[in-house]
């Protein structure tokens, strides 16, 4: 499972300032490098994690997410997680750093949270 690829479809909507990643497989040391490049690129207001299809994070993809999360809040920007397993919200729980984000059941859901003004975290 960690020597699987990391895909990444990205979606964006500039008019909504939105822009979507919708991940596939594990994020880890040896695949997260694009993943990290296309969120420290990421300008839009909104930036939406659709990790439906992530099986396992190790601790350098939750530096990354940290990461992620560090960034839009310093900036004013929103971040939002969707579809998180049980076992990457445990990761994220056990290292602590799972009050820090907001998670949705929906890519839809998050997307109107972001345009609804729903504060940012």
């Amino acid at each position: 499972m960690r020597q699987e690829p990391l895909v990444i479809e990205e979606n964006a909507d500039p008019e909504k300032g939105v822009r979507t990643l919708r991940l596939k497989g594990p994020i880890v040391i040896s695949n997260l490098f694009d993943f990290q490049n296309r969120v420290r690129s990421s300008t839009a207001r909104a930036l939406i994690l659709d990790m439906t299809d992530v099986s396992y994070v190790d601790s350098a993809g939750v530096g990354v997410l940290v990461g992620a999360y560090v960034t839009h809040q310093k900036d004013g920007r929103s971040l939002a997680l969707v579809g998180v397993n049980d076992r990457v919200r445990g990761t994220l729980s056990v290292t602590q750093v799972a009050s820090f984000f907001r998670f949705f059941d929906s890519v839809a859901a998050a997307e109107q949270a972001s345009q609804s003004g729903v504060a940012v975290r």
